[in-house]
């Protein structure tokens, strides 16, 4: 059956250009005009291609025209192979033209061509509406309509394919596309400057095309962030799969992008909450980003259960155990009727479990293998299943294996993968083979675990819950109180804040003598705290504003005389908690691409040193902020960890799903509002300080 045809798409011109040509095409080998000619025939682009130079006639029999005037159509798309000192007078002829669609290798220096040289070509582009390709990129790939906009060499056994890869780095690009010949790409995008089409996109493109089944990204930033959640939503209504590496996590990552492509690359905590709301699935580096592409592109989707591995070594077997658990990569539970079919087949000492060592003597392996894999692949409880073995001399795998994880995938119907523990088969014509039957043949044990980590992450996540925002009836009366607000409120009033929308605060008092401090005692003794609160001061334990365990009413007297006397008369009494599990902090904080951003996180004199956290787009529900909650490290001290008391979760999850609707509700409002500590209790939870900054006003 042949493929379902894509819908146009605006990007058409682009991406799948009726006609093209050529500015600076040249006969001299090594030149980028000569490699997109010799690309554009690889490719075998079926369209009308042009070359234009006005110092050739011809160029390797075919005709090179001297200027657009010339051609006897205008070409849909236009390739610039000229230096930037020569770009500006070319691509203004192409404008002139109207030519539709353009691709940019050039840098756009100042240095060689003039001032302001990016600036001007993307403000004349945006006028006249042309779609550009770069700058200062690689150029793209659409293997399906063989077009091949990239004037370096490229390996010639490009197949189309399912996976749609765009990134903001060139040299990822090369790596991706010519260093791995597992992967079977629609399109492969180098989006360079971003210049009139960016990330969002390009996949919006490939969203468009029912031959795209995963979409992999190496990005620095999102341009237009709200294009960008569109797609990604997009995405995941489709069901396509999206991978992404995103750099930018380090101060020094963060210069480096702006210099390379001039994208602000933003908080990376949004990013994190932008992939955990779309279910995009983030990877550390280039092999599991290869690797899960592979897997999402190569498999079907999951059935219940874990993985199942097979191993001609039991050393090696530990190895997988120990880095499963690692990994977070559930194990199947074989059942008996399997475990049966096993030790039919195993030799002297060899347990029929999961991981199984089958190896024995070795003497017979070439039948046991196949049978205990098939085996494994048949049991109920298996979700994926895995021959993992080392590879024998030159390199190659044993000839036996991959008829092994062929059998079990016919039997099984069920993904099967081929795994060594070391060295690189992205050239093994074995592993290629093996890879586009739907057998991903991979190397090294935790990368091919992290793949595997996403597709049981893909099964296993929900459809995401849109939480709408609630209405309060002190919503309109707090955005007035913080817009007339000039400086952050003090701690008593941020509290009274998150009471008007549920979360529970400890009781207190503000007391300015000692009349008002023992009538206040008598309300929240026997046991209580003292802080200052005096306007100005936020850092109050810095300044030793601050006294715990106050036990009676002359301790009380006393440490009020001390704090008036030192920071001034006004002091927040409240009342000491008891039965604390541990201490939280809720964060709200301002994203400058993506706006308001919650975060719940270890606290109290941990808050800087654990930065332990969780992110999320507020609001979210009670369900997804426990979800938020036992993400964290030190979410086990919560639950009982060593006979400890266990805290209040449900508690905690509901105090934090209403701090988020109070995020939501005043996202225009508030800058920042930390609340620290927020004290889990073994019964309910408490937030005893708070500080709200209103946003600025410009």
């Amino acid at each position: 059956m042949a493929p379902t045809a894509p819908a146009p798409h605006r990007l058409d011109p682009l991406l799948r250009p009726a006609s093209l040509a050529v500015v600076g095409a040249t006969p001299r080998p090594g030149s980028v005009g000569k490699g997109l000619l010799d690309q554009m025939a690889l490719g075998g682009f079926r369209g009308p291609l042009y070359a234009i130079n006005p110092r050739y006639e011809e160029i390797a029999g075919q005709r090179c025209y001297p200027d657009f005037a010339a051609l006897p159509e205008t070409p849909e798309h236009v390739i610039f192979a000229v230096s930037d000192s020569r770009l500006e007078p070319l691509f203004d002829a192409a404008l002139a033209a109207g030519v539709k669609a353009m691709t940019l290798f050039n840098p756009l220096s100042d240095e060689a061509g003039g001032e302001g040289l990016r600036h001007r070509i993307q403000a004349k582009a945006k006028e006249a509406g042309v779609l550009i390709c770069g700058a200062n990129g690689m150029g793209f790939y659409n293997f399906h309509h063989g077009v091949f906009a990239c004037g370096f060499p490229t390996r010639s056994d490009h197949r189309p394919g399912g996976v749609a890869f765009i990134t903001h780095a060139g040299g990822t690009f090369g790596a991706m596309i010519d260093g791995e010949a597992r992967l079977d790409y629609s399109i492969a995008v180098s989006a360079g400057q971003e210049l009139t089409t960016d990330m969002a996109d390009y996949m919006d493109f490939a969203l468009s095309d029912p031959a795209t089944r995963v979409i992999g990204l190496f990005m620095e930033s999102a341009r237009r962030p709200e294009a960008f959640c569109a797609a990604l939503e997009r995405a995941e209504r489709q069901n396509v799969p999206v991978v992404a590496l995103k750099v930018g996590r380090s101060a020094l990552s963060a210069r480096l992008s702006e210099s390379h492509t001039g994208a602000l690359v933003g908080r990376d905590e949004a990013y994190q909450a932008i992939f955990a709301r779309y279910g995009v699935h983030r990877v550390d580096d280039l092999t599991e980003l290869a690797f899960t592409l592979i897997a999402f592109s190569q498999t079907a989707p999951l059935g219940p259960g874990g993985l199942a591995t097979i191993h001609d070594s039991g050393g090696e077997r530990e190895l997988l155990a120990d880095l499963a658990e690692e990994e977070g990569v559930p194990l199947a539970n074989l059942g008996p009727e399997t475990k049966t079919e096993l030790a039919r087949h195993l030799g002297p000492g060899l347990p029929p479990i999961n991981p199984l060592d089958a190896w024995g003597g070795g003497d017979d392996f070439s039948t046991t293998f196949p049978a205990c894999l098939e085996a494994m692949a048949k049991d109920q409880d298996s979700a994926v299943v895995a021959l993992v073995a080392n590879r024998t001399a030159g390199g190659s795998h044993y000839v036996e294996h991959p008829e092994s994880v062929r059998r079990a995938l016919t039997h099984a119907g069920k993904p099967c993968f081929l795994v060594s523990n070391h060295q690189g088969s992205g050239f093994d014509q074995v592993a290629i083979d093996l890879t586009r039957e739907g057998v991903p043949t991979l190397d090294g044990t935790r990368p091919f675990l992290r793949a595997v980590k996403h597709l049981f992450a893909r099964r296993d996540r929900g459809r995401p819950e849109v939480v709408p925002v609630a209405p309060n009836a002190q919503t309109a009366l707090w955005q007035a109180k913080l817009a007339a607000a000039d400086e952050a409120l003090g701690e008593h009033e941020s509290l009274s804040l998150l009471e008007a929308f549920g979360v529970p605060c400890v009781a207190r008092e503000i007391v300015e003598d000692e009349t008002e401090l023992v009538a206040a005692y008598g309300r929240l003794g026997p046991s209580v705290v003292l802080k200052s609160a005096q306007p100005g001061l936020l850092h109050k334990s810095d300044a030793g504003g601050v006294v715990l365990g106050i036990h009676s009413l002359e301790q009380a007297l006393a440490d009020y005389h001390d704090l008036s006397a030192r920071l001034g008369p006004a002091c927040l009494m409240a009342k000491q908690a008891d039965s604390v599990v541990a201490e939280l902090i809720f964060g709200l904080l301002r994203d400058e691409s993506f706006g308001p951003l919650v975060v719940v996180g270890a606290g109290g004199l941990h808050a800087e040193v654990l930065k332990d956290r969780a992110f999320a787009i507020p609001p979210v529900s009670p369900e997804a902020a426990a979800g938020l909650i036992a993400q964290l490290k030190f979410f086990p001290l919560l639950d009982g960890a060593r006979g400890r008391p266990k805290a209040d979760v449900p508690a905690l999850a509901q105090a934090f799903a209403d701090f988020s609707q109070l995020a939501a509700a005043l996202a225009d409002a508030l800058d920042s509002l930390d609340v620290n500590p927020v004290l889990a209790l073994s019964k309910g939870c408490l937030a005893v300080d708070a500080l709200a900054l209103p946003r600025k006003r410009s």
